[in-house]
């Protein structure tokens, strides 16, 4: 048995815990990514297994979609008759229903609160007023000098805990044989898959925190067996008999395909009629006033419809990154985080330097801030110290209390004072952008090559021909109080961080004459004059668009009070339209935004279940209810698949991240998900628990999936991509890449293409780059009539997949 076999095992192991993202920074992501390779079957099944988890919707899910009508029935009847069952489908609904999940007791409920216990204290990032002593020699290390003194392990005097954690690892699994390395690290690590999941979120970080407080898994593992083996607790996992009867499980898996199906059909419906009317005319349309770009959020979705429906404009959507892979030093805080793709290194730093004869206002924002941040620092200290608590909490209990009773009565009130009163660091500041990670013999200015590429990518992968005296680029971010899940809401492709900063430094970059000097001599691409970029930000929770503005010049000035009010105007429609009210939505928008009691400012991306990679003018007639991500692309410009390459294997892929990381907080909101809000306790800044301990929540919370209890809002189906373009061009990208081609296969997400060489004819992808038509016609009508009659219960035969 060698030291380098179980570091093997366990990087073996650590394929069943997915990442836990921070609060702070909270990216939905798949909770399986570990099992990407395997087929999605394969993968739920083993997460059934390992964490004893739901992996498919429950009957009840099933039931409320087949009543309304969003199962077809044909869709179903084909896919259980391939699979031998030709009951009908109330006769397998009612078997589903029937077989109830029993509870199972954990066996290592102790070992389990210890460790959690353990892992708290050691992860804190700041909430705990006295910090466990000896962190930073590594979690083992602080944990092996402190164990002695935990009354419930009652270390005695004389018992030698190893000095390290690949002597504890080597000495618990010396009794063992190497074939059960694997299964006893799989079980040890999947026991805590929210605090497992935030080691490997920290590890592969390598975070701050990390590099002064490390721990890893390999020190996870060495703790817990030691103490599993100590307090006698189950090392090797027992096997247990489980009263689930297989065939459910199939079910629920036709259920699911035949749902997804349905879905797909009526999007290739209204797609395909779209395709056929609208198709536009070239030189007809007038010039348009002002164009947006917004991220391909679903959420951007509902506000561009508004926008368009307003007045004479064009709007494009773009991973809301706006192609810059950077980190932003944050003004008021003065922590750099990630703004783009976890997938990508960050290759820029952007940060925050005065507009022109501006130092002195910027000097007095920054006393203002490090005034406000000292009051909030000595208000924090006074509650927190022995000597002052006491006191503080009666003294200054009537005017907290005036403050609660205000923010409660009246949030909308405040929501607005706060904004007429604040003024963002953008009116006095400009971003600056650096190269991060440089040789010290090397100047931190990009050079103008990068710049050029920088915004040159952004008008490749849009499609974009023409230019409007206006152009905004609106990134998107959210607003809502007391949520510790806030950051979820903003942008996924930020890396949950808000997309204005990107929005602001794209802006930047596309006006500066050299740039646009090279791109016109270089690339052919003319930029008039007269166009202005602007950064902008869209509140996702209120619907606003704050348009920042104060580096425009005269002229443009001018433009923008007709934008802004048509904007206004957008905004009144679009919170009525996703409020479903008639009267005062903006006020009532405000209002469940600053509320600091409502579970639900917005839904988030709830109902995601489409991206349709395409022009604008294939969705732009019709509501389609933000469920569908949307990026603009036009093949035409894209003659080698580039700029369509670049949008699989980024937006595709994260966007099946967040669909994945929605379908499994929905299927199994214990498991996966956040639990509910009403129990949620915050832990050292970077998670929640339930109660006052347990393991850390890795997804989303109850109330952003469910309408109630019982009524679910989301609805958990795989992603399905469109993309208008060549099959052979897609097909071309697929040969090349691997990992996509691995992940249609595995059926993590579906894939369509529209073809406009085929009279966009729409196919789906199949497996081994099979494609199929999209809208075939079943083979055996008759006997799918006959299916659809009723018949009485009878025995469920086998079904396979």
């Amino acid at each position: 048995m060698s030291h380098q076999h179980i570091l093997n095992s366990i990087e073996e192991a650590s394929r069943v815990i997915g990442k836990t993202w921070p609060l702070y920074s909270f990216v939905t992501s798949n909770p399986l990514s570990g099992y990407e390779k395997t087929s999605f079957s394969k993968a739920v099944n083993s997460a059934k297994e390992l964490l004893n988890a739901r992996i498919f919707p429950e009957a009840s899910i099933y039931r409320q979609a087949w009543e309304d009508g969003e199962i077809n029935e044909k869709e179903l009847l084909t896919l259980l008759r391939e699979n031998g069952l030709d009951q009908s489908p109330d006769f397998y609904l009612r078997k589903m229903e029937s077989q109830k999940r029993t509870e199972e007791k954990n066996p290592n409920h102790e070992l389990d609160r210890i460790m959690a216990k353990w892992l708290a204290a050691f992860m804190d990032e700041g909430l705990a007023e006295w910090e466990m002593p000896g962190k930073k020699e590594g979690f083992y290390k602080a944990w092996r000098k402190l164990a002695k003194y935990d009354s419930e392990l009652s270390i005695a005097q004389g018992i030698d805990v190893p000095k390290s954690p690949s002597e504890a690892l080597l000495q618990i699994l010396s009794g063992y044989s190497e074939n059960e390395y694997t299964k006893i690290l799989t079980y040890h690590l999947a026991a805590l898959p929210g605090w497992t999941g935030y080691i490997n979120y920290r590890v592969e970080s390598n975070s701050a925190w990390q590099q002064k407080y490390p721990i890893s898994l390999e020190d996870y593992l060495a703790v817990r067996l030691w103490i599993a083996s100590h307090l006698k607790a189950h090392i090797l996992p027992q096997s247990k008999n489980s009263d689930i009867d297989p065939t459910i499980t199939n079910l629920q898996y036709i259920w699911l395909k035949a749902w997804e199906k349905s879905w797909q059909n009526q999007l290739v419906k209204t797609l395909k009629g779209e395709s056929i009317t609208t198709e536009p005319t070239k030189g007809t349309d007038p010039d348009p006033e002002a164009q947006m770009v917004f991220c391909i959020d679903t959420r951007s979705e509902l506000i561009r419809r508004h926008v368009e429906s307003k007045g004479n404009y064009e709007t494009y959507g773009y991973a809301g990154f706006f192609g810059i892979a950077m980190d932003y030093n944050n003004l008021n805080d003065g922590l750099s985080r990630k703004s783009c793709p976890p997938i990508l290194d960050s290759s820029y730093q952007v940060s925050e330097i005065p507009q022109t004869n501006k130092e002195g206002q910027l000097a007095a924002y920054e006393r203002k801030n490090d005034n406000f941040r000292f009051i909030e620092y000595f208000l924090r200290r006074m509650k927190n110290m022995l000597p002052s608590a006491f006191g503080y909490v009666e003294g200054s209990g009537f005017y907290y209390g005036l403050s609660l009773l205000g923010r409660t009565l009246l949030p909308g009130f405040f929501y607005r004072f706060k904004a007429k009163r604040s003024t963002p660091h953008e009116t006095v500041c400009e971003p600056k952008i650096e190269r991060k990670n440089v040789e010290h013999d090397m100047s931190l200015s990009i050079p103008l090559e990068d710049k050029v590429a920088i915004v040159k990518s952004a008008f490749d992968l849009m499609g974009w021909k023409h230019f409007a005296p206006v152009v905004l680029f609106v990134g998107h971010g959210s607003h809502s109080a007391n949520n510790p899940f806030g950051s979820s809401l903003d942008c996924g492709a930020c890396a949950a961080s808000p997309g204005r900063h990107n929005a602001r430094m794209l802006a930047k970059l596309a006006n500066i004459p050299t740039v646009r000097k090279t791109l016109a001599d270089k690339y052919q691409i003319n930029i008039p004059e007269e166009t202005i970029f602007i950064g902008a930000e869209h509140n996702t929770t209120t619907d606003e668009i704050v348009i920042f503005d104060s580096e425009v010049p005269n002229s443009t000035r001018e433009k923008l009070v007709q934008i802004k009010s048509d904007l206004l105007r957008a905004q009144q429609t679009a919170t009525q339209d996703r409020l479903g009210i008639s009267k005062d939505s903006i006020a009532v928008a405000q209002q469940k935004a600053n509320d600091w009691g409502e579970t639900r400012p917005e839904w988030g991306l709830a109902k995601n279940a489409g991206f349709i990679i395409a022009p604008r003018t294939l969705t732009k007639n019709y509501n389609l209810e933000s469920r569908c991500f949307l990026h603009s692309y036009d093949w035409e410009l894209d003659r080698t698949g580039k700029a369509l390459e670049g949008i699989m294997q980024g937006p595709m892929v994260v966007t099946q991240w967040i669909n994945n990381h929605y379908y499994f907080s929905t299927v199994d909101n214990d498991t996966f998900g956040g639990g509910s809000k009403i129990t949620h306790n915050i832990t050292g800044k970077f998670g929640v628990v339930q109660g006052n301990g347990g393991d850390l929540k890795m997804g989303l919370p109850l109330q952003s999936l469910q309408q109630s209890d019982h009524e679910p809002y989301h609805q958990p189906l795989r992603l399905s991509v469109l993309i208008k373009a060549p099959e052979t061009m897609v097909n071309d990208i697929l040969s090349r890449n691997e990992n996509l081609k691995t992940l249609l296969d595995n059926e993590w997400i579906y894939l369509m293409v529209m073809d406009p060489l085929q009279d966009n004819e729409i196919k789906r992808y199949q497996k081994d780059m099979v494609w199929t038509p999209a809208m075939e016609t079943s083979k055996n009508n008759d006997l799918l009539e006959k299916l659809m009659q009723p018949v009485e219960v009878d025995e469920l035969s086998e079904v396979s997949i």
